[in-house]
């Protein structure tokens, strides 16, 4: 299979080949995606990946509704948690967006609503031949940032949301001569 150049490790190959540009809609999926795209902040996507499994069992496999009620002694539990990152504001920003994504989905019906409709519900194709020509953040990926933001969302960026658009397949970012494209 041919893929696209970043896609050069096993973890990074399975999330290419299987999440990454395809289209989600399941609400748990966008929730885990915002995160994941949160922590990988400063450091590299495949230290995130690897870490996933260890963050799917410490956060209730990403079922926002319990991690909107996580206490304080939940958040110093998760901080002690072996292969977590230990970033506080991160780890805080994992609860404070589970309480703004239910507030997303009180007032759209579901976060799926809301975030594809800035697209109106159908993905847009980009046709870059490298990742070199993929820009790190564009109009739309500002926009949502902003009002994500006013939403009271955190490490939602407009970099970390072009990303974000990318890995839910709002953005099918693959190279032309990918089998994906």
């Amino acid at each position: 299979m041919k893929r696209c150049a970043w896609a050069y490790n096993d973890e990074l190959r399975e999330y290419h080949d299987h999440i990454w540009g395809q289209p989600q809609h399941d609400e748990v999926m966008l929730y885990r995606m915002l995160i994941l795209e949160g922590l990988q902040a400063g450091l590299s996507w495949d230290i995130v990946l690897k870490k996933e499994k260890a963050y799917e069992q410490a956060l209730d496999h990403f079922e926002y509704e319990k991690i909107a009620k996580y206490n304080e002694d939940k958040y110093q539990e998760l901080m002690q948690t072996p292969l977590l990152i230990k970033n506080k504001l991160k780890m805080k920003a994992i609860i404070t967006n589970a309480q703004a994504f239910i507030k997303v989905q009180d007032e759209f019906k579901s976060f799926d609503h809301y975030i594809w409709s800035y697209v109106n519900f159908k993905p847009i194709k980009h046709h870059y031949h490298s990742s070199s020509e993929v820009p790190a953040f564009d109009e739309l990926s500002q926009l949502i940032s902003k009002d994500l933001k006013k939403r009271g969302f955190k490490f939602v960026g407009p970099t970390i949301i072009y990303s974000y658009l990318q890995a839910i397949g709002i953005y099918n970012d693959h190279e032309i001569d990918c089998d994906l494209y």
